[in-house]
């Protein structure tokens, strides 16, 4: 994100930003709970945390994550109402109070957008464009859901929301790498299609999920293309390591985009839960991890020093989705279940080793 604050050797840590981690933290391990009984229905959950495993997860967790850095970039104390709804959110639906953590999380989506047209206003491109119409996705999706829309219904907006936010980030670095003006016109007619997709699954749901998986493929093999990772991944340490997140991450989102045009999501609950999954963890997370060590910081000036033990929860992550989508597409449901434990446990053993390099005084020149 090349618009948000370094992090300054020595400086203090942002205290007061902590309590907004902090919700985002805890939507995630909701999430992950709520994962968990919907894998092991023995397992003892409240019912709200598997009926909201996926808003948790996209909105509370991921929403407030972007939200956060996205207030942190703008420099501006109204931006911080956008993580601290979409974390309100979260905790509603956590709590059961499905209608007020809906209209906190819609509000949260609104109030991201206010933030991209404040950011747009300071400098206009086309990356910001792109990440303003994700913003868009995720409010329009939550009117929607505010309407009385199911959820399952709403997978193509929440989805437009993360990919095109992923897209427009990384085609600004694309553009810093000195990107021809004119390939950035493949992105940006990809990322329209997927809004159109976005927008005809609200009429015609097959036709609108077949036509945004296309758009999800094309947006893979533009990034794939490219993406500075391309480069980088020949490095070594942080560079390398983040690359490895990236280009492995696109494998997942051309894995689902092709899942998606080929089933419209309306092929059986396994397909299903594989197209989601192969997004949401394949990409989305494995973005997430990738991008840690440089969020970290610009948010909390608390320095991610890179250490090669960060592949361990990477390669955890990327094998279990594996597992996952493979028992999806066998039909069986021990493998799939199997699948969604290692990938919880590759999250958290992500969380605990960024934790433990975190609060490790050693400083390696490789991880700069």
């Amino acid at each position: 994100m090349p618009d948000g604050p370094a992090a300054v050797p020595g400086s203090r840590p942002a205290v007061a930003r902590l309590p907004l981690l902090a919700g985002a933290a805890a939507a995630l391990l909701a999430g992950l709970y709520g994962g968990l009984a919907l894998l092991v229905p023995e397992a003892p959950a409240p019912a709200a945390l598997a009926e909201q495993h996926g808003p948790l997860m996209a909105l509370g967790f991921l929403g407030t994550l972007i939200g956060l850095e996205r207030a942190v970039a703008l420099r501006r104390p109204w931006g911080y109402a956008a993580p601290a709804l979409s974390a309100l959110g979260a905790a509603a639906l956590a709590a059961g109070a499905e209608q007020a953590g809906r209209l906190a999380l819609t509000a949260g989506g609104g109030w991201l957008v206010g933030i991209y047209l404040a950011l747009l206003g300071r400098r206009l491109s086309r990356a910001a464009v792109i990440q303003l119409a994700g913003a868009l996705a995720w409010y329009a999706g939550g009117l929607l859901w505010l309407g009385g829309r199911p959820v399952h219904e709403l997978v193509v907006w929440f989805v437009a929301f993360h990919v095109l936010t992923i897209a427009g980030e990384r085609l600004e670095l694309a553009h810093v790498a000195f990107l021809r003006r004119e390939a950035a016109g493949g992105l940006t007619a990809a990322a329209a299609v997927l809004g159109a997709g976005a927008a005809c699954s609200v009429w015609a749901p097959g036709a609108g999920t077949r036509l945004a998986g296309a758009a999800m493929a094309a947006v893979a093999a533009w990034l794939a293309w490219h993406d500075v990772a391309r480069r980088t991944v020949r490095g070594r340490g942080l560079p390398r390591y983040a690359a490895v997140c990236l280009l492995a991450g696109y494998g997942w989102l051309a894995v689902a985009g092709v899942l998606w045009a080929a089933t419209g999501l309306r092929a059986g609950p396994y397909l299903y839960d594989a197209a989601l999954h192969a997004l949401f963890l394949g990409f989305v997370m494995s973005m997430v991890f990738g991008h840690a060590p440089v969020i970290l910081p610009a948010v909390l000036r608390v320095r991610l020093p890179y250490r090669p033990v960060l592949y361990a929860p990477l390669a955890l992550l990327h094998a279990a989705v594996a597992v996952r989508v493979a028992g999806d597409l066998a039909g069986a449901g021990a493998v799939r279940a199997a699948g969604g434990l290692l990938a919880e446990v590759a999250l958290l053993m992500f969380a605990g080793c960024a934790v433990a390099v975190t609060r490790s005084r050693t400083r390696s020149p490789s991880g700069r």
